[in-house]
């Protein structure tokens, strides 16, 4: 409870309004944490070969870069002896060209071999860095073609799906890994929410931890699970940390286009006290800080989908010196 005088309410300029209606509802959905797309890494191998060994274990912390499984392959072999060979053949085509510019020098050939050498010179050169560039994206293989296959995020490994002796195909997957630190919500709703809600609407969530608020961040049709046709309402917490991955949730999230309609304040009339979405409601003596769902914003105004009865009148203009005073009145009492 902030307590504050009418004379003190005109001082500091809070103005207050009453509560009016406009338009848009709720609809209750459930969900899970997910871990976000590019939070999660399913590990190939470039080149197919024998695993010599498994360096990794699920549950174990990788950070980008680290090496994963050590494979002997002879696809990665014959790439080290195309560098190899290659190289050879750029030094060869650079020393030619050196020999023919000090030959023409001399006046011993014509310049249009020297020309014909630099060319020949330049694409041997090429012909190396492709060789190297192809080794490289396979995992830079030793001439015994002994390479590693690495992390391409930092992450906890999830899985491992191979062992030492065993034989890995190119492209087969050898281990999977996720960012556990990138996570957000993920939601399954009727097809015809893909409409109806919008990015950056607002869902009260709740969770294994209690009710936190959340914002819209992604809404793709006809995304669901096994050609459901369903919508996937994506969002994140608008403060704190999300659960654990597969986390279950469940969570209401504003929509446009139903009747009845919904409460709605001044946007300057929302605040946030600890996390939690509130509005100052007068009461005798001063305002009361009380908890809302917020909906959509427009015109200046927010939707209040839960929280208010309708006849409250609230504090508008200068609404965030309430909250200061509420801090400062909680932080006096904690001593």
């Amino acid at each position: 409870m902030v307590e504050l005088t009418a004379e003190q309410l005109q001082a500091a300029g809070i103005s207050v309004v009453a509560v009016s209606r406009g338009g848009g509802g709720e609809t209750r959905l459930s969900g899970r944490v997910e871990a976000m797309v590019d939070a999660r890494a399913a590990v190939g191998a470039v080149v197919g070969g024998t695993v010599e060994r498994v360096l990794v274990a699920p549950g174990q912390t990788v950070r980008a870069g680290q090496p994963l499984v050590s494979l002997i392959s002879g696809d990665g072999a014959a790439l080290r002896a195309e560098i190899d060979a290659a190289s050879a053949a750029a030094t060869a085509a650079r020393q030619a060209h050196q020999r023919n510019r000090n030959l023409a020098d001399q006046g011993v050939v014509a310049r249009q071999e020297v020309e014909a050498s630099q060319a020949q010179a330049a694409s041997a050169e090429a012909l190396a860095r492709a060789a190297r560039a192809r080794a490289a994206a396979a995992g830079s293989p030793n001439a015994s073609g002994r390479m590693s296959v690495v992390s391409p995020i930092s992450g906890v490994v999830t899985n491992v799906q191979v062992g030492p002796g065993g034989f890995v195909a190119q492209g087969a997957v050898v281990a999977e890994v996720t960012n556990p630190a990138r996570v957000e919500l993920v939601f399954n709703a009727p097809p015809h929410l893909a409409a109806q809600v919008r990015l950056g609407s607002h869902v009260r969530v709740t969770g294994p931890q209690g009710e936190f608020n959340a914002l819209v961040t992604g809404v793709a049709a006809d995304a669901g699970l096994q050609d459901s046709g369903a919508t996937v309402i994506r969002a994140r917490p608008e403060g704190g940390r999300l659960p654990p991955a597969g986390s279950p949730v469940t969570g209401a999230v504003v929509t446009e286009g139903q009747t009845g309609g919904a409460l709605t304040v001044p946007s300057e009339a929302v605040q946030t006290v600890d996390g939690a979405t509130v509005v100052f409601v007068q009461a005798d003596g001063g305002f009361r800080a009380q908890p809302v769902l917020a909906g959509r914003q427009a015109g200046g105004s927010t939707e209040i989908l839960r929280g208010l009865s309708g006849s409250e009148k609230v504090a508008s203009t200068n609404a965030f010196l309430l909250k200061a005073e509420l801090a400062k009145g909680e932080a006096e009492h904690g001593h």
